[in-house]
């Protein structure tokens, strides 16, 4: 029942996003036909994807509002009450994703996401095929980051569309506070993240691990899994108790998911991932795969691995040769060790938590999907 349930809301939420994406359009297209790109390429960014943002959330309310087992959400849409106000909420959660998408992959010099390509170089190809005056590379950029800033908007806009349809006000204000907090850690993430692929060399080798594990907290476990899950409860008015064992649960379970992230952006099929093998190697991302392999490796693949390390020109036998050497020195075996500790930390905190039965074995479901996926 969990699992059809969680896809019904996936239609539900995908609904909601095309219902707000259409009057977007048309306040848009009403300034300039000119316009019209930039709804259409918000349309393609979140036409796809695992919508894990709005399941949490879903399931973080969920969790706290008592739900029966039978509950369709995708049949009984106007009851329980509030349930309008989620569906928005996770909507809004993903587009806030989708802006987040479009500035990393600006900042990443990325080509594609998704197996299509990035944003900016669609803006790139519009400027090229229209014969444009100037820079389609910066033409690409600057229309990007402007798209980011726009979704961005949007997100805050159809969140506070969702906390308006809320029974108890007070519920709709702690949610907005957890949303409010979670765009400053990630924004605050996104900066450590840059910072570390640009400034690594001059901290203290022994802190490197400890400034990844930093990175991947606020750039992604807190953003991914926990802000979600807790907004979701906040706004199904959740106690102290109740909030704390999620974020006992969803803090350890984002670091696992990131991990497994960072292993399938050097060791995942292109095919499945939509992005070039070894893409993470290319932008030089200093991760904790990166950060458990510099030690334990003899001193000329170090030197080597900080030599190729964010070399966009990376070719296909480079990318082997380095994912040759992390799995030898034992730093992959270790990544996979840590993401099954924090798997079990988070499994553990549900045990005995005051949540809703239903949900309990939902987050747990989910915490396999997120941890164990290819792409």
């Amino acid at each position: 029942m969990q699992v059809a349930e969680s896809t019904r809301l996936v239609d539900v939420v995908q609904s909601r996003i095309d219902e707000f994406l259409s009057q977007r359009d048309v306040e848009l297209v009403a300034i300039a036909p000119e316009l019209a790109p930039l709804t259409g390429l918000a349309r393609d960014f979140l036409s796809g994807g695992k919508r894990f943002r709005a399941l949490f959330c879903y399931w973080g309310w969920q969790a706290v509002a008592g739900v029966s087992d039978d509950f369709d959400p995708l049949a009984e849409l106007d009851a329980p009450a509030g349930l309008p106000g989620i569906v928005a909420a996770a909507a809004a959660l993903e587009i806030f994703h989708a802006a987040a998408l479009v500035h990393d992959d600006i900042m990443d010099n990325s080509d594609t996401r998704r197996g299509l390509p990035s944003a900016h170089r669609l803006f790139e190809k519009l400027h090229r095929d229209g014969s444009w005056a100037g820079s389609s590379s910066g033409f690409g950029q600057s229309a990007a980051l402007l798209l980011g800033d726009l979704l961005l908007g949007w997100s805050d806009e159809l969140f506070d569309a969702g906390t308006g349809m809320l029974p108890n006000p007070s519920a709709g204000l702690a949610g907005r506070r957890e949303f409010n907090r979670m765009r400053t850690e990630v924004t605050a993430g996104q900066y450590l993240d840059i910072l570390e692929e640009n400034a690594w060399a001059a901290y203290p080798e022994a802190d490197a691990l400890t400034r990844a594990h930093r990175v991947i907290v606020y750039k992604s476990a807190k953003y991914s899994v926990e802000a979600p899950l807790v907004i979701g409860a906040a706004l199904g008015g959740a106690n102290e108790a109740q909030l704390s064992a999620l974020r006992s649960f969803g803090l350890p379970l984002g670091v696992a998911y990131q991990l497994r992230d960072d292993l399938l952006g050097v060791f995942g099929d292109p095919v499945v991932t939509g992005k070039p093998a070894g893409d993470d190697l290319r932008e030089g991302k200093r991760t904790v795969l990166i950060a458990l392999a510099r030690p334990r490796l003899p001193a000329h693949l170090r030197s080597l691995l900080d030599e190729l390390l964010g070399d966009q020109e990376l070719d296909s036998q480079q990318v082997n040769m380095i994912r040759i050497a992390l799995r030898d020195c034992g730093a992959v075996d270790e990544v996979e060790r840590i993401i099954d500790h924090n798997v079990a930390l988070a499994r553990s905190a549900l045990t005995a938590a005051p949540l809703s039965s239903t949900a309990r074995a939902q987050l747990l479901e989910l915490a396999d999907t997120v941890t164990r996926r290819t792409a």
